[in-house]
């Protein structure tokens, strides 16, 4: 069974290659495509004139110290809450005037606390941000008469404004509760979590767009891999019994094809990386401790067709990104038949999946160019909060009515920062 599979896939490759996957250099406009309304007209929206956004001016030892402190922040996965500052700063969106502003951006650089290792260490976060937001209430009148609710804040962390990194801890804590009423810009987005609240803006996390633009392979080069992945299957230094990392999805990935020809998957991440993913069909995109990681923008932005094993994820700007279209979900329980369900996708099907991810608009909207660009992922940010404009008149609170408890929240969480 198992040899007639492989047999099967070759014959998919083969027929793949010769159909146009490598496709020549001046064939490239016929071999993209766009969904109107969506992957296109969407993710091209001008936010500039449908929005003004107010950026408090705070203390420095809540972003540029701190960053001063630790360069290595603009580097890692969490920078997008690093980049949306500078973006906002120099914006045409930006008002200097709060009295005219759609929305307020507080610049607090949360997940830029780093271990030797360059991993974000979120304790300290929930006393950093409810520093922050007692300034802004403090100097100025805007977050008294909404509490937050026409303000945004950029949250980067594995889930968000839960900060922790493990999910059982995270949903413990809950997100603080000084930002319930606020719009958080998160890269974490699960159905039915408490992590993610009700018009939450889910967007890419970073992924250095110079160093992806160095490593470009020429665009007629053929895709001869036909699953690649690199990354963990097991984290045995904070999950040594296994089962809990990635809920065991990498681990079964790594058991079940470690040695199918059709897989190329390893733990080792060589020096060709990126020019590998170029090479590739498809790239599997699976959960970790989060559901989400750059391997998903980094799939988009190559054209290797995302295989997203993560159940019940809400993927960046789903709001405009035709995610169902250019991808390929498999649940988490399904992963010791993910040969079958590969192999068994049409040519036509997949071409046409390759088609829209050469669509240069959905590349994109994936990344925080610097400086940043038109359709970019900053843009997209700005379109979401433009597309929850008017705010509603319940986000304005009445004359000495208060809705948040200030001191609700771990105990920790309380103590001054």
């Amino acid at each position: 069974m198992e040899a007639k599979m492989w047999i099967l896939a070759l014959f998919l490759l083969l027929s793949l290659l010769f159909d146009g996957i490598g496709v020549r250099a001046a064939e490239l406009n016929r071999k993209t495509e766009r969904i109107s309304g969506s992957a296109g007209d969407v993710l091209e929206d001008d936010p500039v004139g449908r929005l003004k956004v107010f950026v408090y001016e705070l203390p420095s030892k809540y972003n540029k110290k701190i960053l001063q402190k630790d360069p290595r922040c603009l580097t890692h996965m969490f920078a997008a809450e690093i980049f949306m500052h500078r973006f906002l700063l120099s914006s045409p969106v930006r008002t200097l005037n709060p009295e005219e502003a759609d929305w307020f951006y507080t610049p607090v650089y949360t997940t830029c606390d780093l271990t030797p290792n360059g991993l974000p260490l979120p304790f300290k976060s929930p006393r950093m941000m409810r520093s922050a937001i007692q300034l802004i209430s403090t100097n100025w009148p805007y977050w008294n008469r909404t509490e937050g609710a026409d303000h945004f804040f950029v949250v980067p962390h594995d889930f968000g404004a839960c900060f922790h990194y493990q999910e059982e801890k995270a949903i413990e804590r809950g997100i603080l509760h000084l930002l319930k009423r606020a719009t958080l810009v998160q890269t974490f987005g699960q159905r039915n979590h408490v992590c993610l609240k009700d018009g939450s803006i889910t967007i890419p996390p970073y992924a250095p767009p110079q160093k992806m633009q160095a490593h470009l392979i020429p665009p007629d080069t053929p895709r001869s891999i036909f699953v690649y992945f690199r990354g963990l299957f097991y984290d045995v230094g904070n999950d040594p019994e296994g089962g809990y990392y990635a809920r065991g999805a990498r681990a079964s990935v790594w058991e079940n094809f470690k040695n199918n020809p059709l897989f190329d998957i390893s733990t080792e991440h060589p020096t060709t990386y990126y020019e590998d993913m170029q090479r590739a069909v498809f790239c599997l995109c699976p959960l970790g401790w989060a559901p989400w990681s750059p391997r998903l923008v980094e799939a988009v932005v190559f054209g290797c067709i995302p295989v997203v094993i993560a159940d019940d994820i809400v993927l960046p700007f789903a709001d405009a990104i035709p995610w169902e279209e250019i991808g390929v979900f498999v649940a988490e329980k399904d992963v010791p038949k993910l040969d079958a369900i590969l192999t068994s996708i049409p040519t036509e099907v997949i071409l046409r999946k390759q088609r829209l991810l050469a669509n240069p608009s959905m590349k994109q909207a994936m990344l925080f160019p610097q400086p940043a660009q038109p359709g970019d992922a900053f843009h997209q940010i700005l379109n979401g909060l433009a597309r929850k404009l008017p705010h509603d008149e319940k986000a304005f609170l009445k004359p000495g009515e208060q809705i948040l408890n200030w001191t609700a929240g771990p105990v920790g969480d309380l103590k001054p920062w």
